[in-house]
C-alpha cells in the first residue's frame, strides 16, 4: 500500500548552509597553503581529502594511485596503533622510506598527506600547514 505524501514541507535550515560555507572556506584556505607547500622543491605532491571531495596533486601523475594507496594504508595503520596502545589523538604521522617521506595529518574534517623527498624538513612543512 503506497504511503501518502505529507502536506508539510521541509524547510531548509540556513545554519546548515552557513556551516557548509565555513567548511568550504576551510578547504579553500587549506588548498592555498598546500599550493605554497607544493612549490617547495622537496615536495613531490599532496592529497587533500574530506567527506565530500578529494584533491590530488603530484609532480609525477603516473604515481597518483600509488600515493593514494600509501596514504590510505598509512592513516589506517596509524589509527589502529593509536587505538591499540591508547595513545590518544595523533597530531601528525610521518613515514620515512629509502627515498621519500610521507607526512599525514588532519585539520578539522580534512585529511592531508604530503609526499616529499627523504631530505625534506617535515617539521617546516607541518608548520606551513598548521
Amino acid at each position: 500500500m503506497p504511503r501518502k505524501k505529507s502536506a508539510k514541507r521541509k524547510e531548509k535550515i540556513p545554519e546548515k548552509r552557513e556551516f557548509s560555507t565555513e567548511k568550504d572556506e576551510e578547504v579553500e584556505v587549506l588548498k592555498a597553503r598546500l599550493e605554497s607547500v607544493k612549490d617547495m622543491p622537496e615536495v613531490i605532491g599532496y592529497i587533500l581529502r574530506n567527506s565530500r571531495s578529494a584533491t590530488i596533486d603530484a609532480k609525477d601523475p603516473t604515481k597518483i594511485i600509488d600515493y593514494a594507496m600509501l596514504s590510505s594504508a598509512t592513516i589506517e595503520a596509524a589509527e589502529k596503533l593509536v587505538d591499540a596502545f591508547q595513545l590518544g589523538e595523533a597530531k601528525k604521522i610521518t613515514l620515512e622510506g629509502n627515498v621519500a617521506k610521507l607526512l599525514s595529518l588532519s585539520i578539522g574534517e580534512n585529511s592531508i598527506s604530503i609526499f616529499m623527498d627523504k631530505k625534506a624538513n617535515v617539521d617546516r612543512i607541518y608548520k606551513n600547514l598548521t
